[in-house]
């Protein structure tokens, strides 16, 4: 796998039945090691250590009906009083980042109505805030901190 521009964490592997998983410390359960879920353990990890992000207030895979049709974010941070505020998207690190992907984050938000959003393929990594009264959004230099929220 190709090398993450994230800080390196512990990750805890398990062979079911041939197939590699990983422990995901937010759904408490093994899941199948794909380039795209070594991204999003790595991100979630860096959300938790550096910037203060309580693994109890995020969640993985989260359900969500965008016109009658079910789709899933890929992580969702909550603040204190369990209002959704970020939402990251994350691609394997051999996929770009395009306008699609930005595309495809802001439909999840039209459900959602988050402050920011993250798209990350575990090289590049991009987070908008959004500005909901002016009808805009703002690119960030950084993640938000969990106070930040």
């Amino acid at each position: 796998m190709l090398e993450l521009n994230l800080p390196t964490c512990q990750l805890k592997f398990a062979d079911e039945g041939g197939r590699v998983t990983v422990w995901d410390q937010v759904r408490m359960k093994y899941v199948a090691f794909t380039p795209e879920e070594n991204v999003r353990q790595h991100f979630v990890s860096y959300l938790i250590s550096a910037k203060g992000y309580p693994a109890t207030h995020l969640m993985n895979e989260v359900s969500l009906n965008l016109n009658g049709l079910s789709r899933r974010c890929d992580t969702v941070a909550y603040d204190r009083q369990l209002t959704p505020k970020v939402i990251v998207e994350y691609k394997a690190p051999t996929v770009q980042i395009t306008k699609q992907v930005f595309e495809q984050i802001s439909r999840y938000n039209l459900v959602l109505k988050v402050d920011y959003l993250i798209v990350s393929n575990g090289i590049r990594h991009y987070c908008v805030k959004m500005d909901y009264e002016n009808g805009t959004y703002s690119f960030m230099t950084d993640m938000p901190s969990y106070p930040e929220l």
